[in-house]
């Protein structure tokens, strides 16, 4: 195709995504306007506390240091005294990954399951099979319950514009997007964003430690991580805290902002805005992201409150993005989405980062110098190089600080 026409067609699509998305979210604010107007918004919600800083320097690597269990109160192994947290381990996946959701399960109840026995629940948007079921449930002495997400929770929602759909997906393909038009990838993203805690079978559950196939874990974990958190006043705890693609979540920022601007009142006085919007380290992320750092908790492995997700504002966050449509019209993550509400509606304080945790998910690692670890260096966080400039806990402790 020749240049002058790739460019037209180009500049058509873009054109016509603009326009109808404008339309279907109804937004009637000129560019210079709604920057400012969002400039001021992220202005007044900057945390006031004396007690917590705008920032710090970045610190060093504590990974390459020893690292042991988290201070404060711990339940062990043989602490009989002490009741098992209402907690679950979680994990949306195929029949066919049956090979690498065993791989990993291996790696959990050796690390840590079969020391406390929490049960499984396993969520598919499709009848798992006999074979699943029983290589499954052979590999753990705890309860395993297999669940059918229902057809709501799962197929793209009725206000959604194919036509707008099929255009964008072909922007976000230019953009070299993983996954751009893979529609169950958009699906699996909306789910765990804002349906999971939402299913029947988690409707008396508390927490949840998410799992997904293929992925390692390299430590022996030899105290509750529920009842840690439980009895530590933490609401949600990650191992991995990455920049995201700034192309898939051009609009995600400005309609946060937007929902904010309506329900301040959700905005913890003591929040991590300033994580969420730094501008310093990856410039070019900020501003194609429209003022967001793009800073997020890999969350393919997250230990989490569902009260905190199933809060006023949390779940009506949700409400709002959905119906903004961008699950669809871009390709917003579950992991942007939890940690822009975390970072806002929660007390900072109250994330946890789980360093003693060993941790692969291809390409990136959180890696421990412990006793406890085998099969990992210390202190890796990928293996490909050039992907050393995607992590972002230096900006994590520059704002927030970590425990």
């Amino acid at each position: 195709m020749p240049l002058n026409r790739r460019v037209n067609r180009l500049l058509a699509l873009i054109a016509l995504v603009v326009v109808s998305v404008f339309i279907v979210r109804k937004i009637n604010h000129s560019g210079t306007q709604q920057v400012s107007q969002q400039q001021q918004q992220e202005e007044s919600l900057r945390p006031t506390d004396p007690k917590h800083p705008g920032s710090s320097p970045p610190s060093p690597n504590p990974l390459l240091q020893e690292v042991g269990e988290p201070d404060g109160v711990l339940t062990h192994v043989g602490d009989t005294d002490r009741p098992r947290a209402n907690a679950t381990l979680l994990s949306l996946v195929r029949n066919s990954e049956l090979r690498g959701i065993v791989r990993t399960m291996q790696d959990v109840e050796r690390t840590f399951n079969s020391k406390f026995n929490y049960p499984w629940t396993f969520f598919n948007d499709e009848p798992f099979t006999e074979e699943f079921k029983r290589r499954t449930q052979a590999m753990t002495k705890a309860p395993c319950r297999y669940e059918l997400i229902p057809k709501e929770h799962w197929e793209t929602p009725p206000w959604i514009n194919k036509d707008i759909v099929a255009v964008s997906g072909q922007i976000l393909v230019e953009d070299d997007i993983m996954y751009a038009k893979q529609q169950s990838y958009h699906k699996m993203c909306r789910w765990n964003s804002g349906m999971f805690y939402k299913h029947p079978a988690l409707k008396d559950v508390r927490w949840y430690w998410r799992i997904e196939p293929n992925t390692r874990y390299y430590c022996s974990i030899d105290y509750d991580v529920f009842r840690y958190m439980e009895d530590n006043d933490k609401t949600y705890g990650y191992v991995i805290n990455i920049y995201d693609a700034p192309q898939s979540i051009r609009t995600l920022w400005p309609t946060t902002m937007e929902f904010v601007a309506q329900h301040p009142e959700y905005v913890n006085p003591n929040n991590a805005l300033q994580w969420l919007t730094d501008s310093e380290i990856r410039p070019d992320h900020n501003t194609i992201a429209n003022g967001y750092s793009t800073c997020h908790f890999w969350s393919n492995f997250e230990i989490g409150d569902m009260n905190f997700f199933r809060s006023d504002a949390y779940d009506m966050y949700f409400e709002y993005l959905d119906h903004a449509g961008g699950f669809f019209y871009e390709r917003w993550g579950d992991a942007p989405v939890h940690s822009i509400g975390l970072g806002l509606f929660l007390d900072k304080s109250k994330i946890h980062w789980f360093k003693d945790i060993g941790y692969l998910h291809m390409p990136y690692y959180n890696c421990p110098a412990s006793k406890k670890c085998s099969g990992c260096q210390a202190g890796r966080f990928t293996d490909a190089g050039y992907l050393n400039r995607e992590n972002c806990i230096d900006n994590f402790f520059k704002y927030v600080h970590s425990d």
